[in-house]
């Protein structure tokens, strides 16, 4: 294997490169569907390599899918020294994110289309509405404060000019539209697909109204992000991006879509906004990114920036807290367990309140020792049958704000009960009680010196 170049990537086709160098991209020469068949191919990988599709039926252009399927694959996208490390680098990003001076001009792009059925776009599930874009990178301006922001959403195609664009009430975008349909005007917006992996890691993470989440991009990439002005929009865009779509979502139109979300359930059916397309450009030999819904690259893409932003909640009530982790079972969004080092009866509780009010769509918070791993199922349910006592360490929050995702909840009104468990060691006995037994020395046997 060998050495990773952090620095000598400045694209989304740099990062594939150098994973084929470190044996960590395969590439798949044989023609597939991207009506179902190239999903099944990516569901089966889960959790492996990265993929290339050389060959796309209907398209000429080549996809990408699983790039950040693995924690250690995010590690590299951010330069980040092992995976362990990747909340402490997301969070120095966040902490330092630096203002972007790489401004060049126009880009100069290989090709222009007019066409969505261009792109190769997948349909992934059984009863999916259509073919959705799943990595796209929205970039649009707030009308009055004149920020720019930067976020993730899917996009269903209707026709060959025309997408409904999934929005959460009260998100930066959708504050975006509502403010432009205030004023009875669509809104302009600039769509990428296929950048530098930092770009959507920063896309992912739900900084605060009015930040602009390329500087937190520009920071994980060491302030080499460069920026050029959207032709059509004028907004600043990653300059080595695969693909651009410019067009406007439309103030007074919807369209009813239904996809597959974190959880790999099917959401309740919405009626979306629109996007009308003007132009689709794209490099000379563009790869197009598909992120399969509910596997293991879009949990970890937006679940690793929420555990960063839960680190700091928690943190904040809590010194003690040592680590955040966004459970796989959880899918990387309803289950947290947190780590502390505990100093008095009752952090755990309010560790617990600083999780929910976090990170609204939690639904489950788990505190542990810092004897216990977070990441290891096996030691957090040790943890909970030894150290944890039903009546005195359960919290029920019912008719809470949750997450729309989760089936079980009251999807419409967003409410559901939210549960805490404090699986922590009590204070008012002693430590010995608690102590897990080790073996002297034990770290240095090797079994090969004795079979």
């Amino acid at each position: 294997m060998k050495k990773f170049e952090f620095d000598k990537i400045r694209g989304f086709t740099d990062f594939l490169n150098e994973l084929e160098k470190n044996d960590q991209l395969i590439r798949i020469t044989k023609a597939v569907d991207p009506k179902f068949e190239l999903a099944g191919i990516v569901s089966k990988l889960d959790k492996g390599k990265a993929i290339v599709f050389e060959s796309v039926k209907d398209s000429k252009i080549k996809v990408a899918a699983n790039v950040l399927g693995t924690r250690y694959r995010i590690a590299l996208s951010v330069n980040s020294k092992n995976e362990n490390l990747i909340q402490e680098r997301i969070n120095e990003a966040i902490r330092n994110k630096s203002e972007i001076r790489n401004l060049t001009g126009n880009k100069i792009w290989g090709k222009i289309s007019k066409n969505l059925f261009d792109l190769p776009i997948v349909t992934h599930f059984e009863k999916d509405s259509g073919a959705f874009i799943t990595s796209s990178l929205v970039i649009a301006k707030d009308k009055e404060t004149g920020n720019q922001n930067l976020s993730t959403h899917r996009l269903l195609r209707l026709d060959k000019k025309r997408m409904a664009i999934r929005m959460v009430e009260g998100r930066h975008l959708h504050k975006c539209f509502t403010s432009a349909k205030d004023h009875n005007e669509d809104l302009p917006v600039s769509i990428i697909i296929g950048t530098h992996p930092a770009v959507s890691v920063a896309a992912a993470y739900q900084a605060p109204y009015g930040e602009n989440e390329l500087n937190i991009a520009n920071s994980l990439m060491r302030n080499k992000l460069s920026l050029t002005k959207s032709p059509g929009t004028g907004l600043h865009v990653p300059t080595n991006s695969e693909i651009l779509l410019e067009g406007r979502i439309l103030a007074n139109e919807t369209a009813e879509e239904q996809m597959v979300e974190m959880l790999r359930t099917y959401d309740i059916k919405r009626k979306q906004p629109v996007f009308e397309l003007d132009k689709i450009y794209l490099t000379s030999d563009p790869i197009y990114h598909d992120i399969l819904p509910g596997y293991g690259e879009h949990r970890l893409l937006m679940g690793l920036p929420i555990e960063s932003k839960l680190f700091h909640s928690v943190k904040d009530v809590v010194s003690g807290t040592r680590k955040v982790h966004l459970t796989d079972g959880g899918s990387n969004w309803l289950v947290a367990v947190i780590q502390i080092r505990k100093r008095l009866e009752g952090e755990p509780k309010n560790a617990i309140i600083a999780a929910f009010a976090g990170h609204p769509s939690l639904k489950i918070a788990i505190v542990v020792d810092d004897d216990i791993d977070p990441t290891n199922p096996t030691e957090v349910e040790y943890a909970i049958s030894t150290r944890c006592q039903a009546d005195k360490d359960l919290i029920a929050i019912p008719n809470s704000k949750g997450s729309s995702l989760d089936p079980s909840s009251d999807q419409n009104n967003l409410l559901t009960t939210k549960m805490g468990i404090d699986a922590t060691a009590t204070l008012l006995k002693s430590k010995d009680r608690f102590e897990i037994a080790k073996i002297p020395r034990v770290e240095k046997i090797r079994l090969s010196d004795y079979l």
